[in-house]
This record gives structure tokens, sequence and C-alpha cells, in this order.
């Protein structure tokens, strides 16, 4: 299957590392201009220059620095791309934290950054998308949607709450030629998972044996039995970006090494 999306702009909220800048490279492999966010300028123009070393596409990036979770920033980042084919909202927090220590400004943080700024991302961008009568939305979710992990329940809460976002906004763009989706990421290997392993294991072990150890731990259910690499989530993402996933959409896409226990999410 040859993924074409040339002369499609996609936007990557929170690209400057992890599952998003992996994102971001797979749909510049694929032949999109990619629009690549982070809060800060010089985070943002220093992801640029990697992902051109990575995909041999210069040029290819545009820069879109802002802190989404802001109006001023959400601002700055429309005024740097007016208009995205593809929107993938991955911008997230996460961290554990005991479950009577978790403050209301920590619960509406969580809410504020996870929730509502793909809400205000999706009513920028949804209407230009319905009007060309094409476009794909991905909101980047997580198992913790579904299995609510008893560390981090604020977290699991907002993803939860991202599910039902993503259906509803699906009903809005019905019949338009616009997909919304959320993807359901299993636990994945990036540097912010690796600081979050090692606060619930010996930050001594080795990172190969930290690893298993939180697996066994806390994911025993997973059925890879390993961290997912970012850019596996990437290949989903991109092919849910591209005109064969044309009849997908509303749905919650897992892919989550087979860590969510059922079917059905």
């Amino acid at each position: 299957m040859l993924i074409d999306l040339t002369g499609k702009t996609a936007l990557v909220t929170g690209s400057t590392q992890g599952i998003g800048f992996a994102i971001a490279a797979g749909l510049a492999r694929a032949g999109a201009r990619v629009a690549v966010n982070g809060r800060r300028q010089e985070s943002v123009a220093a992801a640029i220059t990697k992902l051109e070393e990575e995909t041999d596409r210069e040029g290819a990036f545009v820069p879109a620095p802002g802190d989404i979770a802001t109006d001023e920033g959400a601002h700055q980042v429309g005024t740097a791309v007016p208009d995205a084919d593809i929107l993938v909202n991955n911008l997230g927090v996460f961290g554990a934290v005991p479950a009577l220590e978790i403050s209301d400004a920590e619960w509406r943080r969580y809410f504020e950054v996870n929730v509502l700024t793909a809400v205000r991302m999706i009513r920028a961008y949804l209407p230009g998308m319905k009007d060309r009568s094409w476009g794909r939305i991905l909101n980047v979710a997580s198992d913790s949607a579904v299995v609510i992990p008893a560390e981090m329940i604020h977290y699991g809460m907002s993803k939860t709450a991202l599910l039902a976002v993503t259906r509803g906004f699906a009903k809005e763009a019905a019949g338009t030629g616009v997909t919304v989706n959320s993807l359901i990421a299993g636990p994945t290997h990036t540097g912010g998972v690796e600081d979050f392993v090692y606060e619930l294991v010996d930050p001594e072990l080795p990172w190969d044996e930290a690893q298993r150890e939180f697996m066994a731990a806390h994911r025993p259910q997973s059925l890879l039995q390993r961290l997912i690499e970012p850019e596996e989530i990437a290949n989903m993402a991109v092919y849910l970006s591209s005109p064969f996933a044309s009849a997908t959409t509303g749905g919650a896409v897992r892919v989550d090494g087979g860590y969510v226990d059922s079917i059905l999410p």
C-alpha cells in the first residue's frame, strides 16, 4: 500500500519529540507538508532540523510554535498554519500521583491540556476541512482511557473524555468527507515514559531491565510484553490520515500492543 499525501498540509501538536515527532516524520515521508508545534520557538526549530535530517525532506516542515493550552498560543499557531488538511492532536501531559493527592488544580490542568486543546484545534480547522469536503482529524488517546491506571486516574479521565470528544466531532463532520478518529496508544517508549517508568521502579536499574520490570509489575496484560516504539504509533496515524481510511470515522483505533483486554475498546 503506497500512501501518498502530496499536496496535503498537516499540523501535529506537541511534535517536537516522542510520538508527535514520529507522526510528523511519518506524514512527511508520505509527502505531506507538516507543521511542527511546541511551546518554544527554539525547540520547534531544533525538531525541524532533526526531522529534515531523518526524513531527507528539507523544506517539508513549517514552524508553528505556541502554547495551544492558551488562547494566545492557539492564535499564534493558527496564524502560522491558517488551514490544515490533517490535524493530529497529540499534545498531552501525564504523571503518577496517588489518587487522594491529586489537587483540584491538577484535575483542571489535565483537562485543559489533554482535552480542551484538542477541542480548540478542532474548532479552528474543522470548518475549513468541511468546506473543502476532505480532512482527517486524529486525537491521540491512550489505553488509560479504557483501563484507568490507579497511579494516574486524572490522566485516564482526560483520555476517556478525549474519546467522547472524538465521537462527538465525528458526528459533527458526518457526510462531509472529513473523518475524526482517536488512537488508543499503548505503553510507548518515549523520553517522558522513561522518566515515568523510573518513578515506579528502581532508578538504578539499566533501562532494559527497568522496562521489563515495569511491564511485568504495572502492565502485565500487554501481549507485546514490551513498550511500543513511537514509529509503530505513527504508522497507524499515517494510514488514518490517508485516503485509504475514508470509511473509518468516529472510531477509537487501538495501537496498544494488545494491552486492553477486550475485543472492542
